[in-house]
């Protein structure tokens, strides 16, 4: 991997815009009253300066444990930024975490100090969390913290003259990030500043990534997949980044950015595609887009109201999305290309390339990937972006790492003649029926695919059969509850399921589905920070309900 000697590590990027480019606008913040914050490159590396002098007044030890607490806004990236001008380490926390684990988190760290950002104690854990932080531990208040008894930043930053910078070493170790975790307590994932930034070069010959790009950072930084794909390439390559002021505002957010490239999970391509499809339904779509130049000028509408008709670069990850949805979009002008990481490789890992994708895979090894199908069917990786190993875990590294340095990444899957790779599952998702036959759930969930569905989750562990847990979109249970015919979606989801049914073997075959009451979330435990479900915890809150859908006998169960 060839790394710009001038940008050795993420804190040096920083320096060198701000010589190159002072004046061009790194990071655009949008506030709750509706004004929104342009911070230059100039400003970005004069703030982390002012930064760095007062972490130096603190005396804390060399390399401590500095944690980051806070929704995506852009001061997370300038704390990050001054932790590692200052010579210590980033430890970024899930804002949605509950306040065990972020008692557990800043316990297993041994955090020495805590940047609190953006929460408001709604759609995130600030009410739990800020229970469990210990009244010992400093505290500095980013803009949008809930605390105003602490050193603010912007106080701090105008409190103190420039410190120069203590540039890292590209081997130091520049974060720990501790897994969001579909199972027991998180991991702390090293990570170092070669690692962090090798992503960058691998990235640039897939995308062709340019100073004239423009992303929208929304997706938990805390997690590797933002943090490799919006801040780490932002630095790297000098582009401008713009930030979500809220849900309720995320459109509006995404007109502001009109982001040349675009990160997201299936969960809200799915949510764009029922957006459009409850304004534009699939029959009158596929009339309108098969007439001559009225068609590309309606696809080029669509994409506009969604902010991304200046998109070039489309990505999805972290859980499968229908070949459906991708091809929609693909007809659209959009081509979504489905991409594959993990937590212990820096998110680098396999992707599809533009114009050579192939549906229903992860696509090839990225630029200095090696990959193989080990024991058992799982997918072992060798990256640049592969960790220093875990936290004070060292029995779980050599568990998880091969003598020959390959991840056991927890995957199964196949390689194609081609090299691509085709995600079958979980190792750790199979459960066995009461006939002792073994059931691959993720196959059949991926197979699912009625529009109404968020997300589904198959089970049935020690049951005759499997079923399916089907939680429905917003805009399908807000239409059921004005009216809409609960009958006729019964009967399509019915329809689904034996369309289903027909490609699975005897024994995986599903009993039935379920429709739930209650919608998975972060809040309750049921997903995790990308979305991805918790099948363990899902499994559980239902495990009582089993023999009770089983005796009636019904092929859709409503639970409400």
């Amino acid at each position: 991997m060839t790394i710009d000697p001038q940008k050795l590590t993420s804190a040096h990027c920083l320096f060198y815009w701000a010589e190159k480019t002072p004046d061009n606008v790194y990071l655009t913040q949008p506030f709750p009253d509706g004004r929104t914050e342009d911070i230059t490159w100039a400003q970005a590396a004069d703030q982390v300066c002012r930064i760095v002098a007062y972490l130096n007044s603190l005396d804390l030890p060399e390399r401590s444990k500095i944690v980051i607490l806070g929704k995506n806004s852009a001061h997370w990236i300038l704390a990050d930024l001054a932790i590692w001008s200052a010579g210590h380490v980033s430890v970024p926390l899930y804002p949605t975490l509950n306040g065990d684990t972020a008692a557990y988190v800043l316990d297993h760290s041994d955090a020495k100090l805590l940047f609190l950002g953006k929460l408001d104690g709604k759609a995130d854990g600030w009410n739990d969390i800020k229970h469990h932080i210990p009244q010992d531990l400093p505290i500095i208040s980013l803009p949008l913290s809930p605390r105003d008894d602490t050193p603010k930043w912007i106080d701090l930053v105008a409190q103190h003259a420039p410190a120069k910078p203590r540039l890292p070493a590209p081997d130091d170790l520049a974060t720990i990030v501790y897994t969001s975790g579909s199972t027991g307590r998180p991991k702390g994932v090293m990570h170092s500043f070669r690692t962090m930034i090798s992503v960058a070069d691998g990235l640039q010959q897939l995308f062709q990534v340019t100073p004239a790009d423009r992303m929208l950072s929304y997706l938990p930084l805390a997690h590797v997949a933002e943090r490799a794909a919006v801040e780490t390439q932002s630095l790297y390559y000098g582009f401008h980044v713009y930030f979500a002021n809220s849900l309720d505002t995320f459109q509006e957010d995404l007109q502001r950015a009109r982001p040349t490239m675009f990160f997201s999970v299936p969960r809200l391509w799915m949510k764009f595609y029922l957006g459009v499809t409850a304004k534009l339904p699939l029959k009158k779509q596929k009339v309108l887009f098969n007439i001559p130049v009225l068609g590309g000028l309606v696809k080029k509408k669509v994409l506009k109201q969604l902010g991304l008709d200046h998109c070039r670069v489309a990505l999805t990850g972290a859980a499968p999305l229908s070949a459906e949805i991708i091809n929609w979009y693909r007809n659209l002008g959009l081509e979504l290309l489905e991409l594959y990481g993990m937590s212990e490789n820096f998110g680098y890992s396999h992707a599809n390339r533009p114009g050579q994708a192939k549906v229903g895979c992860v696509g090839v090894p990225n630029p200095g990937v090696e990959h193989r199908i080990g024991e058992g069917g799982e997918i072992e990786v060798r990256s640049p972006g592969q960790m220093l190993g875990y936290y004070k875990n060292e029995e779980k590294t050599k568990e998880d790492v091969t003598s020959d340095g390959f991840l056991r990444t927890g995957d199964m899957g196949e390689i194609d003649a081609q090299g691509y790779l085709r995600i079958t599952g979980r190792v750790k998702d199979l459960f066995k029926t009461s006939k002792g036959k073994y059931v691959v759930p993720v196959p059949i969930e991926n197979r699912f695919n009625h529009p109404m569905a968020e997300v589904v989750c198959v089970a049935g562990a020690n049951q005759p059969q499997p079923c399916l847990m089907l939680l429905l979109s917003e805009e399908a249970r807000a239409a059921l509850d004005s009216g809409m015919d609960r009958n006729a979606l019964e009967q399509e989801l019915a329809q689904e399921l034996e369309d289903v049914n027909a490609a699975c073997e005897p024994h995986e075959k599903v009993a039935f589905l379920v429709v739930v009451k209650d919608p998975w979330s972060m809040e309750n435990g049921m997903l995790t920070p990308t979305m991805k479900i918790k099948r363990n915890v899902i499994e559980e809150f239902y495990h009582q309900k089993m023999d009770a859908w089983f005796a009636e006998n019904r092929r859709v169960v409503w639970e409400f």
